[in-house]
Formats: C-alpha cells, sequence, structure tokens
C-alpha cells in the first residue's frame, strides 16, 4: 500500500483573496451579468468557499434566480453539496424560494438528492410550510416515501415541525 503525501496549500496572496471574496460576494448579491463574464472568461463555475458551499448553492440561498441560471448555463453542478450535505435544491426550499426552485429543477438538479442525513428538498420545504415548493416538488417527481437518517417522511417531519398545511398537503398527495 502507497500512501500519498499531501503538502498543504499554497498560501494565497491578498490580491487572489480580494478576487475570490467579490466573485462570493457576487453570487450571494445575484449579480449574474458579473458572473456570466467571469464564467466566459474561464472562471470555474463549480468554485467553492471555505464551507464547500458553490457559488450556485450561494445564489440559491440568497434567492437569486438569474445568477443561478447563469451558473447553470456555465456548467454550475446542481448536484453539488456543501460541507454540510446541503444541496442548492434544498437550500432554495428551506429558504421557500419557488423562482430559484424552478431555475433548478430546469437545469438537471435531482428532485430526490439529498445530503449524508438523506432529508430532500421535499422534506426541508415541507419542515418549514412551503406549501408552493411542495407541490412543485411533487410536480417533479418528488417521493413521498424517502425517509432521512432519523428514519422521518416529510410528512412526518413536518408533523414533527408543527408545520401543518404542509402535513396535511403530502398526507392527501399519499392518499392520490
Amino acid at each position: 500500500m502507497q500512501i500519498e503525501e499531501r503538502s498543504a496549500p499554497p498560501a494565497l496572496d491578498a490580491d487572489t483573496l480580494a478576487f475570490a471574496r467579490k466573485v462570493f460576494g457576487h453570487a450571494r448579491t445575484g449579480r449574474a451579468q458579473d458572473l456570466a463574464e467571469l464564467l466566459d472568461m474561464g472562471l470555474p463555475p463549480n468554485l467553492r468557499n471555505e464551507n464547500g458551499d458553490s457559488l450556485l448553492m450561494l445564489a440559491s440561498y440568497h434567492g437569486h434566480a438569474d445568477a443561478a441560471r447563469a451558473l447553470l448555463a456555465h456548467g454550475g453542478d446542481p448536484a453539488l453539496a456543501n460541507d454540510r450535505g446541503q444541496t442548492p435544491l434544498a437550500a432554495a426550499a428551506f429558504k421557500g424560494d419557488l423562482a430559484v426552485a424552478c431555475v433548478l429543477l430546469e437545469g438537471g438538479a435531482d428532485v430526490n438528492g439529498s445530503g449524508p442525513d438523506g432529508r430532500t428538498a421535499l422534506t426541508m420545504a415541507a419542515m418549514f410550510n412551503r406549501t408552493e415548493i411542495v407541490d412543485l416538488l411533487l410536480a417533479h417527481g418528488a417521493k413521498l416515501d424517502a425517509r432521512g437518517a432519523d428514519g422521518l417522511t416529510a410528512q412526518a417531519a413536518a408533523q414533527a415541525m408543527g408545520a401543518s398545511d404542509a402535513a396535511e398537503q403530502l398526507a392527501r398527495a399519499a392518499r392520490g
């Protein structure tokens, strides 16, 4: 067995760090045109910060559909989870951003994708009573019987969180 030795990554200079902060700021604030221009010049679309948040994750979490669209058009990976295992679609579901969730699904996000905790976007939407997102995810084939690592379905997670509208909505969907 051969063990590969890894050296510490090189320290970044002040200009590189400033540029990185600017790029991640563009994703957080939805500066889609600025991102598109940088991506056209070769910026990697799946660049990640110290928390593992990709540019697409930041744009999605902060509700910037146009920035998410630009990143997807340049090869941004909608399945790329951050260090906590959260996907951009789960972030949009958590925040209740229907426009971003639509862009992500159109861009190839796996409606049933989950992180290590097994929570899907449907579970996140249900837990926070995001009924419009629940409808969207169900229309795109979200599985009602998917269970998180805690053993809970989206409906059970909604009930546990007191999200009664989503719990009832999912119960109706399960009945057909």
